[in-house]
């Protein structure tokens, strides 16, 4: 690799940002980047060749929003529905293009532990942020509201050992947030010689 790759990629990697779906301004991609994103996605590390990743992709963010929002409306008891969280929930793809359901479907090899394939599947979602920060895609990985709940795994009809890793929020924004760290580098590696 030469210097200049590195230094595309080192830029994607160092600009990518969340972008919550409240800021972003309702344009549409076009279906075949969300395709090209979801083939870097399947480019990740994988144990064994399990690729446990899978993906669910609504073209339309406002039915994954109304279903979200169902699921919640069902999984809570009457005294603990929230009408202001079900409503959050509904809206809340009304200015995003693309909402994508990722999950990590366990492979067949039990000698892989659970966590080398959720580490894949998270591979399997970076790259999809990076591919998106490359186009100029604003992105948001959400586990809020029922996304982590036993009912969003029972609407997604998944087994148990599978397991639900969030929701990727995709569209344009007119503005991206400025990227920073708190804790010095150096205070996270330890070299040793």
């Amino acid at each position: 690799m030469d210097s200049a790759t590195f230094s595309t990629i080192a830029q994607i990697i160092k600009t990518r940002r969340s972008v919550k779906p409240a800021a972003m301004n309702g344009h549409k991609i076009p279906n075949a980047q969300v395709a090209a994103l979801l083939e870097l996605a399947d480019w990740a590390p994988t144990h064994g060749f399990t690729e446990p990743w899978r993906f669910v992709v609504y073209e339309d963010a406002t039915v994954f929003a109304a279903e979200h929002a169902e699921v919640y409306r069902k999984s809570v008891s009457v005294d603990d529905f929230n009408e202001t969280t079900y409503n959050n929930l509904k809206n809340l793809g009304n200015l995003v293009s693309h909402a994508i359901i990722t999950i990590m479907k366990r492979g067949d090899l039990p000698k892989i532990p659970p966590f080398e394939e959720i580490a894949a599947a998270s591979s399997a979602i970076q790259n999809i942020l990076l591919g998106a920060t490359a186009l100029n895609i604003a992105s948001f990985w959400s586990t809020g509201g029922a996304i982590l709940k036993p009912a969003f795994k029972e609407f997604l009809e998944l087994r148990e050992e599978d397991v639900v890793m969030g929701v990727l929020y995709l569209g344009y924004a007119d503005q991206y947030p400025e990227g920073k760290r708190t804790i010095p580098l150096e205070d996270k590696i330890k070299w040793v010689k």
